[in-house]
């Protein structure tokens, strides 16, 4: 029987004699050089893209709270309710004061006609000589002014007692608490029976009010990533609460300017969130892309075999396989980067085992 290390010799002498007569067909691929994208992980947060604290406009107290945390509301519609009883005696009086002013203005035109009829017979009467003194007619005369004038005055009365009759009853329409726009409502200060209003400060906002429609993506980039931010690009990321499943989000907003002590640019994406599954303060992972395309050198993954000893491709020269250790890279669609003693152009079993000993006679067919 002959030593270890001789019959290892031998085998693979009798190996290369069998591969010599028998030359096995194999599918090949060159090695490709292209730029590949690179990404990191970088943390982001997602915000609401609007939020308001909704406070009370005008003193009083909460009737009715139509809504609670949680629940999803239209703009303009109506969320609570607010009683003030001064203001409604406010708003009496000031329509009481229109009507007296439009009854002053009755009565001052009724004495406006009256004084403009004598004056006409006065004039009429002044043109027979004699007839009538010429200072009764001028006294007539300045009645009639006096009285247009009365009508004038009760006229601006008017105005300005609508005006305010109307910013009562705006003040009034304080007394609603509306939507501003649509969202859903995120917190609940106020209850019925409660003393509101803009000057309480103790009490606080009535409601929290936030828009997750649409919502905001804050992403801190490095600053050697900065130059690859491009507005108007897709960025996608990954949040823990749906495994497996990825969002987009678009680069809207840029802050032009490096925390100095993280070195980062805050970066806006708007994420479309039609369907509620985002909810704002997740964390969400996000792949930036890093600045530029780097070449790299790029196999079919079947072309990549790993063994517990080495991770290697099969390189065909002169119709013979030539075992090539490399390291895996980064994957771009089905092709994979490698690392190793390889250049672009090479020919590569497509389909590659660690059966295919070194050496192996190769019966060389190009893939399609």
């Amino acid at each position: 029987m002959y030593p270890k290390p001789y019959r290892s010799s031998i085998l693979a002498f009798f190996g290369s004699i069998c591969s010599f007569a028998v030359a096995q067909p194999v599918d090949v691929v060159p090695v490709r050089s292209e730029a590949v994208q690179r990404t990191s992980l970088l943390p982001g947060e997602l915000m609401p893209y609007q939020r308001v604290s909704l406070h009370a406009r005008a003193n009083g107290f909460v009737e009715r709270v139509l809504v609670d945390r949680g629940s999803l509301v239209r703009q303009g519609q109506l969320l609570a309710t607010i009683v003030a009883p001064e203001l409604k005696a406010q708003t009496a009086e000031a329509e009481s004061r229109v009507q007296s002013a439009e009854a002053m203005q009755a009565e001052a035109e009724a004495r406006l006609a009256g004084l403009e009829a004598t004056y006409e017979r006065l004039k009429a009467a002044s043109l027979t000589p004699g007839a009538i003194a010429g200072l009764e007619l001028l006294q007539a005369e300045k009645n009639a002014e006096a009285a247009r004038a009365a009508v004038r005055s009760a006229e601006s009365t008017i105005k300005a007692a609508q005006a305010a009759m109307q910013a009562m009853k705006q003040s009034e329409a304080y007394l609603n608490l509306v939507a501003p726009f649509s969202g859903i409502i995120t917190e609940r200060f106020a209850h019925p029976g409660a003393l509101v209003g803009p000057g309480n400060a103790a009490m606080g906002p009535m409601l929290e009010l936030e828009q997750v429609s649409r919502l905001r993506l804050i992403v801190p980039v490095p600053e050697a990533s900065v130059s690859s931010v491009r507005r108007g690009a897709r960025v996608p990321f990954i949040v823990p609460a749906y495994p497996g499943r990825t969002f987009n989000g678009t680069v809207a907003r840029l802050d032009r300017s490096l925390d100095p002590k993280t070195r980062t640019m805050a970066v806006e994406l708007d994420v479309v969130n039609s369907r509620n599954d985002l909810s704002p303060g997740m964390y969400p992972q996000v792949s930036w892309p890093a600045a530029g395309g780097v070449a790299s050198l790029l196999v079919p993954s079947t072309a990549i075999v790993t063994t517990t000893e080495r991770t290697f491709v099969i390189r065909v020269v002169d119709e013979r396989a030539e075992w090539v250790n490399v390291r895996r890279g980064t994957a771009a669609g089905e092709l994979v980067e490698v690392l190793g003693e390889l250049s672009a152009g090479d020919l590569v079993v497509r389909r590659a085992t660690d059966e295919m000993r070194e050496g192996t006679r190769l019966q060389v067919r190009r893939a399609k």
